[in-house]
């Protein structure tokens, strides 16, 4: 690929990173409470970090399913994930990154970092959330956990909606009462949530690579 087709695609992609995700999850929540969409979509070709001091959530599941859209070279991909489900969730002290490397005109690597729920009485408050999981390390505390469940038997909220086609409905799955993860470190392809709700946000850009751990 020339440098400059590569260079175009490099800003295309930065600038979709540039818009405010809060407003993404909004419009999204509005259409899912309204039976509107599924939650169905084309994953970019980059992964985003988040920390976070502690996530509790309610009737927790987890299963296998893949993530599919495109590479950053603009070819098909797809990523193999442990998808993350909560009918509700707090979420104290988030920290989200990605990292757009290698722009054009001298600019080099630009990282875009969002910040919520810092004060610990005003956490980041989500409603049928689930995440697209690559990696995580946390310490974990589960009530009434039941392992080896059919992900097609899980239970409320159940496989996200638009998406059972990538997820084997016999295949192994897990669910609890309640989840709490608490010195969160991920990697994940996607987020979606029915209400994303993020007290004292704070984005910003920074040049270099700076992520949240």
């Amino acid at each position: 690929m020339s440098s400059q087709v590569r260079g175009g695609t490099r800003w295309k992609r930065f600038a979709l990173v540039m818009v405010p995700s809060v407003v993404a999850t909004a419009a999204v929540g509005v259409g899912l409470a309204q039976g509107a969409l599924a939650a169905s979509f084309s994953v970019s070709g980059q992964s985003f970090k988040v920390r976070a001091d502690k996530l509790v959530g309610h009737d927790f599941v987890q299963y296998g399913s893949v993530a599919t859209g495109m590479d950053p070279e603009g070819k098909n991909g797809a990523h193999a994930v442990a998808v993350s489900g909560f009918s509700d969730a707090t979420i104290t002290n988030m920290c989200q990154s990605v990292v757009t490397p290698n722009l054009p005109f001298g600019l080099g690597s630009v990282t875009l970092q969002l910040k919520a729920g810092t004060d610990p009485e005003k956490p980041v408050e989500a409603t049928n959330l689930y995440l697209d999981v690559a990696e995580l390390d946390a310490d974990a505390y589960f009530e009434h956990i039941d392992i080896g469940v059919a992900a097609g038997d899980m239970g409320k909220p159940g496989i996200q909606a638009g998406t059972e086609k990538a997820v084997n409905p016999n295949g192994f799955a897990q669910r609890a009462k309640t989840a709490t993860l608490t010195n969160v470190k991920q990697t994940a392809w996607a987020t979606t949530a029915g209400t994303f709700k993020l007290s004292n946000l704070s984005l910003r850009l920074h040049s270099g690579v700076k992520e949240c751990y």
